[in-house]
């Protein structure tokens, strides 16, 4: 874990640079696709989603988070093929972060990051070291 500020322009620059997010986010879904077969399950999924996206880890309580899940199914499963591949990944994951640099707006918020998560990557992003 380390502590980073932020901002909603860490978060778009980061994503609007294409070749750096998209290296990134390769990495998180190879990272994420444990049996190496080019789709995430929902077990795997699940398993890995809030250390790259740095939800935290208090509470994983199944009947919480299934909803996050099912619905994240529904939204980016596009094929309605019980996966996600590595397009509908990249969409999902930019959705995502696109949404969280609204959250934070233009003012500095000082977070707590997984080293491997994306968050994480924005801010290595922004100081030119990705």
């Amino acid at each position: 874990m380390s502590l980073a500020v932020v901002n909603e322009t860490t978060v778009t620059t980061f994503v609007e640079d294409r070749k750096a997010f998209e290296n990134c986010v390769e990495e998180c879904f190879e990272m994420l696709d444990v049996d190496g077969d080019r789709v995430l399950s929902r077990s795997e999924l699940r398993e890995g989603f809030c250390k790259i996206m740095s939800l935290g880890h208090g509470s994983r309580e199944e009947e919480k988070i299934d909803p996050l899940f099912n619905t994240i199914f529904n939204r980016f499963d596009e094929d309605r093929n019980g996966s996600i591949d590595p397009r509908e990944f990249r969409c999902l994951i930019r959705e995502l972060m696109f949404a969280m640099g609204r959250g934070f707006g233009n003012s500095p918020v000082l977070v707590v990051l997984e080293i491997d998560s994306l968050l994480m990557k924005a801010v290595e992003h922004e100081f030119g070291r990705i």
